[in-house]
């Protein structure tokens, strides 16, 4: 079922607060908590952040395929392999937060001047059965940083209850 403009309007919105509710929540996390994980297999606050900015640079290219092509097929990929190949916990975080910036700020812009037959746009994507639209892709980025700010606190939740111990 198609989204109201208002719905639109409201989930743009949102996208476009992402980065500041990631800000917000990384500045909750103590000293020394950054690069600690909760549990084996759970990532970081650090690893969360780098997490976003591959994530954010993949919807960007993501967003524009649906827009532009005309059977765009859009790739997935495997998040937690990225973030062993790219060794996360060794990449500086600043840089990271900056690419969600950056990328948030453009694609809120871009989604800002669509119109008509844009948010009827589909294409096809290898891990989800059926069509993937435009206003699919908007409701899931609009929810993905707001995501991981609940996950950062959580894991100082986990640190404060008992998990404040160093991790690898």
């Amino acid at each position: 079922m198609a989204m109201s403009a208002s719905e639109r309007s409201r989930r743009i919105d949102q996208y476009a607060q992402g980065p500041d509710r990631l800000r917000q929540a990384l500045n909750r996390v103590p000293d020394g908590v950054v690069k600690w994980r909760p549990a084996p297999g759970k990532w970081s606050v650090h690893e969360i952040v780098c997490h976003a900015a591959d994530s954010e640079v993949n919807a960007y290219a993501r967003l524009r395929y649906l827009l532009a092509e005309k059977e765009p097929v859009i790739v997935g990929y495997d998040q937690a392999e990225w973030a062993r190949a790219f060794n996360y916990h060794a990449l500086p975080l600043e840089p990271s937060l900056s690419v969600v910036e950056s990328v948030r700020h453009s694609t809120a812009t871009l989604l800002q001047t669509l119109i008509g037959d844009a948010w009827t746009k589909t294409g096809r994507h290898t891990e989800r059965p059926g069509e993937y639209t435009v206003e699919e892709w908007l409701k899931i980025y609009a929810d993905h940083l707001e995501g991981h700010s609940r996950q950062i606190d959580r894991n100082v939740e986990a640190w404060q209850q008992g998990g404040n111990r160093p991790s690898a």
